[in-house]
């Protein structure tokens, strides 16, 4: 049984359908660049003058590092003396980064000691690093707030029709991470290209250098209004004598549009799927009902998966009648790295049992399982569990390039896909959902008095 469960998602769809750029003089070259999700097109193919912009510090006491944004005023000085460079043309807002060069290679596998250290935080060494921190004379003045004043260069930006919006990636070899319009609305915003640090750097160089640089962009995006309305993707396999309880395992189906999304997340949903053909594949009967949850709007902010564990189960303030027949929801979400342990949220004893329904693996490098108490919302769609004060489960992995790389990149791509890896966490999964199916009691929960309170006291 397999069905598509609408959400609201309450904006439109977005989609790039294209989007080209040059250095068109001094020099000729192709620009390498993503566009920000949710920002609308160019009108047609735009060419203008690359300008910077930055919010402009001021030098206060004798120690050089002493630098204080300006006041509101000083601000709205340096905004109108911008007003007639800026109007029709191409916007770099702040210097580029200077990610530096890696000599050491990132990790790729962890250690026992690694995953131990993850699985329990608590034992890692702590090092206290002297402050640097300059010493600086109390301020006679009233800086502007760095927060209030990117509201403010945005507002700025779209009020005198900059063409284009150019953003640095702030990251090395051409590796580009390109979000999206946060109010999801796009008359808040201009044409906006996420640029690669190296050409974005050029730029900034040939006109600290007083050069004139000139641009040439065309993008062009579609919007697509039934997109208010979102689906998960759920599908099961029903149970025998408990087939009112249900064990959960799931991925997210959405990613961002720089690459093809295959670490973050298509080979968790991947790894789910295979994980419950095997189920089938061995002809079991699980005594209780396992279900497949591929989650739309993990990327926005776990939407899809709290829709969902809203809808169904509620929460431990709110319980649902379904609420106390749930016994567990695996998340795979950390790319194409094996799963070396998990964390339960639930007591020990909740930790234990599903260290024990995957104990059998650590020939392939699992090391073990432990719990967590924290309700807080955040990293995967397990969480949303969590929050509720049900059993999500979430897998620690080999980084595999991961966060360094492929994490909301544009190389996230099938061929950092390791497939020897994902067969084993395919098999783990399978074996831990199956033991959970199969016992006589659902996992332990946390009683009434051990329940950590919601964020905000809730």
């Amino acid at each position: 049984k397999t069905e598509m469960e609408p959400w609201d998602f309450g904006n439109v769809g977005w989609e790039n359908d294209r989007a080209y750029g040059f250095i068109t003089s001094p020099v000729k070259d192709q620009l390498t660049f993503e566009v920000l999700a949710w920002t609308p097109s160019t009108k047609g193919t735009v060419r203008g003058k690359a300008v910077m912009m930055e919010i402009p510090l001021t030098k206060f006491g004798d120690d050089p590092r002493c630098m204080r944004p300006p006041t509101e005023a000083e601000f709205t000085i340096y905004l109108d003396s911008m007003k007639s460079k800026v109007s029709g043309n191409m916007v770099l807002f702040g210097e580029p980064a200077s990610p530096g060069i890696e000599f050491d290679p990132p990790n790729k596998r962890l250690t026992s000691d690694d995953i131990e250290a993850r699985r329990n935080p608590r034992r890692r060494n702590n090092v206290v690093t002297n402050d640097d921190r300059p010493t600086c004379p109390k301020l006679d003045v009233t800086p502007i707030n760095f927060r209030e004043a990117f509201g403010i260069i945005n507002d700025f930006i779209i009020e005198n029709a900059v063409a284009v919006n150019i953003q640095d990636a702030r990251m090395v070899h051409g590796k580009i991470r390109a979000f999206h319009n946060r109010t999801f609305d796009l008359t808040k915003a201009v044409p906006t290209a996420v640029m690669r640090n190296e050409d974005y750097g050029r730029i900034w160089r040939l006109l600290k250098d007083g050069r004139d640089v000139n641009l040439e962009f065309n993008i062009q995006n579609s919007i697509y209004p039934n997109g208010k309305t979102a689906y998960n993707t759920i599908g099961e396999i029903k149970g025998t004598d408990k087939a009112d309880e249900v064990i959960m395992l799931g991925g997210h189906l959405d990613s961002w549009h720089a690459a093809t999304g295959a670490t973050d997340n298509a080979i968790g949903c991947a790894v789910m799927m295979e994980a419950a053909r095997i189920l089938k594949a061995v002809g079991v009967k699980p005594r209780r009902t396992v279900r497949v949850a591929l989650w739309s709007g993990e990327e926005q902010g776990l939407l899809g998966s709290q829709a969902y564990v809203a809808k169904h189960f509620g929460s431990f303030e709110n319980p649902k009648p379904a609420y106390n027949k749930f016994g567990g929801y695996f998340n795979v979400d950390s790319g194409t790295g094996r799963v070396r342990g998990w964390t339960v949220f639930g007591p020990e004893e909740a930790a234990q049992i599903v260290g024990n329904a995957t104990g059998s693996f650590t020939d392939l490098g699992f090391i073990g399982v432990s719990n967590t108490m924290n309700r807080g919302l955040g990293g995967s769609d397990h969480t949303s569990f969590n929050q509720a004060g049900l059993p999500g489960i979430g897998a620690l992995q080999d980084p595999i390039e991961y966060f360094t790389d492929t994490w909301h990149t544009n190389l996230d791509t099938y061929e950092r896909i390791v497939e020897e890896d994902v067969k084993v966490t395919a098999a783990i999964v399978a074996a831990a959902v199956y033991k959970l199916a199969m016992r006589d009691e659902l996992l332990p929960r946390l009683p009434k008095d051990k329940m950590p309170r919601l964020a905000g006291g809730r």
